[in-house]
């Protein structure tokens, strides 16, 4: 794959540059700043860029704010982001605007590097991935809102694992429950947000987060 990565701190830069590289994919532009990330993705249109939160010249959200930009431009653009800090407007507004193709992972929460190369193929290929931590912060923003309050304890567990792109049979497993049970559960939610369910487990994801973000109504 074609991507453009954007990281200000120069060893892990180069470290995810080595990385990435020695996995058989090509770096064509390795930059530090939101502007020099804009005129990357604008001019080498890659397969994903790998994108930090923060980083110059405002050091506040501007690789995300650049990313969310590159996609109005081009729906779609697969971008996974590596930071250290969940940026919860700007995260919402990515994994909702309905194109897929969006990562959120934290920098101390990957352990090795199949896990990040895993997310980075997921997110190529037009999958979400999300870390755990990221959910449970989206979520927990509209905890009072009365549609999520309807919701039971299981229903909530449920959700939070569809959030992060589990499967029904992933959930399952993980709940020592039947799919049926499992799916009885997703169709409850959907009912009580005011969702139609999807055989699709990305767009149950955005359609979840969509909701909750309020860019979608009950």
């Amino acid at each position: 794959m074609r991507v453009v990565l954007a990281e200000d701190l120069y060893l892990l830069r180069d470290g995810l540059s080595l990385l990435l590289g020695a996995h058989g994919h090509e770096i064509v532009a390795a930059v530090g700043s939101g502007p020099e990330l804009a005129a990357a993705l604008a001019e080498h249109r890659p397969d994903i860029a790998v994108v930090d939160v923060r980083l110059p010249p405002t050091f506040t959200d501007e690789g995300l704010q650049v990313a969310l930009a590159a996609r109005r431009a081009r729906p779609g653009l697969p971008v996974l982001v590596l930071s250290q800090h969940v940026e919860q407007l700007y995260a919402r507004e990515l994994i909702a605007d309905g194109a897929g193709a969006v990562g959120y992972l934290l920098k101390d929460r990957v352990s090795n590097a199949g896990q990040f190369m895993d997310a980075l193929r997921t997110v190529a290929s037009g999958g979400t991935v999300m870390d755990p931590q990221v959910i449970t912060r989206l979520l927990a923003r509209n905890a009072d809102d009365r549609p999520l309050a309807l919701l039971t304890p299981r229903e909530r567990e449920v959700l939070a694992m569809m959030a992060e792109g589990r499967s029904n049979a992933a959930i399952a497993q993980r709940l020592h429950f039947s799919e049926g049970a499992v799916s009885k559960h997703t169709s409850g939610i959907f009912a009580k947000l005011g969702l139609g369910a999807s055989d699709d487990d990305n767009r149950r994801v955005l359609a979840v987060l969509a909701y909750l973000d309020g860019t979608r109504s009950a």
